[in-house]
């Protein structure tokens, strides 16, 4: 990938995340009912568009979800000094909580109104360090598998040049809410 267009990747990027962080509600968490009313992906749809609020652990970690479609969601988040490790790279857990974020909500984004979800098993495997310079970040995650009491996917975390930084997969346990 060219430094040009490698640039107008991020400018995209960032333009879009600036976009859902406007239109934003600021965090909060999910009622029952919202659960009960909205399939996953209208959930999802309604956080993008500011009509739900975003979670919390979004402002801790300074990410975001961006895009959402049935079977597939992105989070994009921005590494940064703030989540260093004492070895001078971004701690594994911002890879793993945008990997855990994209790969469960991947299998939310497939739940009909009144289902909702729990991680079982997430499986990381770190590809390359995270450090501040990289720029933004995008955890996509895609189902493999959603049935009507388990659900599988997978996801990967890359840079605006697609660079892999790291790879996830999990099983969630679906159930009525």
């Amino acid at each position: 990938m060219s430094a040009q267009h490698s640039q107008q990747q991020r400018e995209e990027w960032q333009k879009l995340y600036d976009e859902v962080l406007a239109r934003s509600s600021g965090p909060g968490v999910l009622t029952l009912e919202n659960l009960r009313e909205c399939s996953g992906l209208e959930l999802f749809q309604k956080m993008i568009a500011g009509e739900l609020p975003r979670p919390p652990i979004s402002d801790t970690l300074g990410f975001l979800l961006v895009e959402a479609e049935k079977g597939r969601v992105v989070f994009q988040g921005l590494p940064q000094h703030r989540h260093y490790n004492p070895i001078g790279s971004v701690h594994g857990g911002f890879h793993a909580t945008l990997l855990d974020s994209c790969v469960a909500c991947a299998i939310q984004s497939t739940l009909e109104a009144g289902q909702g979800y729990t991680t079982i098993e997430l499986k990381v495997n770190y590809i390359r360090a995270l450090t501040d310079r990289v720029g933004p970040v995008r955890a996509e995650g895609r189902v493999i598998h959603a049935g009507k009491q388990i659900g599988t996917a997978e996801g990967k975390l890359v840079d605006a040049d697609g660079k892999l930084y790291a790879h996830a997969t999990t099983t969630c346990l679906i159930f009525n809410v």
